[in-house]
């Protein structure tokens, strides 16, 4: 633990070299809750936000192109009633930018080359904590690296949190190579989404707004589907909570939980204010027919758990980067964080002609044991439904797409995959998270071979469920069991940090928790629970046809993995991910 000398010596050294903005007067939560109350629901229309192309169409045939998309802080207006936001966003300039940014298009098999560009500021706009594994530049600015969420690309184009840059690239991290990164686009059709993943600043950065979409398309594959389409019908929806001072701007803590160990970080950030496409609970007016909804949970620690408020089902036909084999049923989908979902709402099947639908949420934050949702964070958006005047050709297929068998018994390695959390002894409260009890610095030790299958026994020590996300590889999970004599398990891996010696296999033994049906696809990110050994099937591989991955995917900086609770990731749950030969 940091001495109190020490420690503010460190603020001021951290300041001077990247800055922040001067701190906000302190806030109550009940104030914070106020200026959120104060918004009147549903006064804004969703936005469809910008579309840019990655690729180009000559005589026919589609052809790679090069973009530069920028990083630009600028102002943004979250709903009609708030005064516009300063934020952080991406776009072709600064003109253009929005929050989310542009969703990109890719063809399946068209690569697309993208130089991620940072025009920010001096200082952030946000408060950020210099006592956590941070990147810090001598020079001021703010540091970003872009990481495609869900991708199939080499390391130098995966976003290393060591390849940070500041604007014009003054500065650059350890791992930094190149300012152009590569996306082949050789993987299966669907969403994935952008984001920056600059060391111990993912959770200031993705506040302040640097996320974006990414949607690879086949039609040749995607066509025969049936499914909704056009940009009127297929819509992405990108979920973020925040809060608001009054003035507009975005509230992120200035004071940590434990403030003489972290200054600012705090386990979990919660807002009170649901925005759906960067409006805070906006309506969609939609027709009496066949609409596909892509939700991706950009937030960054709430889970979202979705129904529809007249009991409309979702046909889900995918989740992550995957296609379901068959299209499945649910009145209920459980986002975690940074999880998407690829759905299918038809309003034509209400019975009741109910003419306003409110999409709503009951996940507990934390999750899954924390406070019931509010008013507030109870609703997400409405959709005002209208006759339609058209017929409708959509459909809901029997039957999507098949990859490669999950195979458990084709596994060459089975490891252990340990998430703990250190509280504090004094308050009690967590200082920092962990995986296998490393960090990210410490040597790889997952250590794959491309194309192996392996088995990974994830065990969650601590009281929140994990959104647990690999890079590059994708994974399901078959099967959970309770971990009994648990406290007896806590203190023998806090001893020996050793699965096997401490016998987790044995405490394997309590109740059996089903994967729903609506999961059983080849997905990137999976919910950790608390107090379970969850068992996933890890495919190195490419998924869609069992192949090699068609590049050096051994070759540095390698890869991570890593909760996607943007606060536990900063602190330090990220572990490096090493691919072999």
């Amino acid at each position: 633990m940091l001495g109190k000398t020490a420690l503010a010596v460190l603020l001021m050294l951290a300041g001077l070299a990247a800055g922040t903005r001067p701190p906000q007067p302190p806030v109550s939560e009940d104030t914070l809750e106020e200026v959120a109350g104060s918004l009147e629901m549903y006064v804004d229309r969703l936005p469809q936000m910008p579309k840019i192309h990655g690729y180009s169409m000559e005589r026919g045939r589609a052809t790679p192109v090069h973009l530069a998309v920028g990083m630009y802080r600028k102002k943004w207006k979250f709903h009609r009633d708030l005064p516009a936001t300063t934020v952080f966003v991406f776009g072709e300039s600064a003109e253009s930018a929005t929050f989310p940014g542009p969703t990109i298009e890719a063809l399946q098999g068209v690569p697309l080359s993208v130089t991620w560009e940072n025009h920010l500021p001096e200082r952030h706009i946000l408060p950020w904590d210099p006592t956590v594994p941070v990147a810090i530049p001598r020079h001021g600015g703010v540091p970003t690296v872009v990481h495609l969420h869900g991708g199939v690309h080499p390391p130098q184009s995966d976003g290393s949190a060591f390849a940070w840059f500041t604007a014009g690239f003054r500065e650059t991290g350890a791992k930094w190579t190149t300012p152009t990164y590569v996306y082949p686009n050789v993987q299966s059709p669907g969403v994935r989404w952008y984001h920056d993943h600059a060391l111990g600043l993912t959770r200031a950065n993705l506040l302040a707004g640097l996320v974006g979409a990414y949607v690879i398309r086949n039609p040749a594959v995607e066509w025969p589907l049936g499914l909704p389409c056009g940009d009127k019908f297929d819509r992405v929806l990108v979920l973020a909570d925040r809060s608001f001072y009054a003035d507009g701007s975005l509230y992120m803590n200035s004071t940590g939980d434990n403030p003489c160990v972290h200054p600012q970080w705090q386990p979990e950030y919660f807002g009170d204010a649901i925005t759906v496409n960067g409006k805070a609970w906006p309506f969609l007016p939609v027709a009496r027919r066949r609409y596909r909804f892509r939700v991706i949970n950009a937030s960054n620690a709430r889970y979202f758990n979705l129904s529809l408020s007249n009991g409309l089902p979702f046909h889900v036909v995918g989740s992550d980067t995957s296609y379901l084999p068959r299209p499945v049923t649910a009145t209920h989908v459980l986002l975690g964080v940074s999880e998407s979902f690829d759905v299918v709402i038809d309003f034509s099947d209400d019975e009741s002609n109910t003419p306003e639908v409110e999409l709503v949420n009951t996940a507990p934050y934390p999750f899954p044991d924390g406070n019931a949702p509010g008013r507030l964070s109870g609703k997400v958006m409405k959709f005002v439904v209208e006759p339609a005047k058209t017929r409708d050709h959509s459909r809901v297929p029997a039957r999507l797409l098949e990859y490669v068998k999950v195979a458990e018994e084709e596994a060459t390695r089975k490891r252990y995959i340990v998430m703990y959390e250190y509280d504090d002894g004094a308050t009690g409260g967590p200082t920092h998270l962990y995986i296998n009890g490393k960090r990210l610095e410490d040597p790889a030790t997952e250590t794959p071979r491309v194309g192996a299958t392996e088995v990974w026994e994830v065990v969650n020590l601590t009281p929140d469920d994990h959104p647990l996300h690999l890079h590059l590889a994708t994974f399901q999970a078959v099967r959970a069991r309770g971990l009994v004599g648990l406290d007896e398990l806590r203190r023998c891996m806090a001893r020996l940090n050793d699965a096997g010696r401490c016998n987790v296999s044995g405490h394997a033994a309590g109740d059996a928790v089903g994967v729903p049906e609506h999961e059983r696809t080849w997905k990137n990110v999976g919910k950790m629970a608390p107090g379970y050994l969850t068992t996933v099937v890890v495919k190195f591989l490419m998924v869609d046809t069992g192949e090699a991955y068609p590049f050096d995917a051994t070759a540095e900086p390698g890869y991570v993995y890593h909760c996607h609770i943007l606060d536990h990731e900063d602190n330090a749950m990220i572990r490096p991910l090493k691919l072999i030969r």
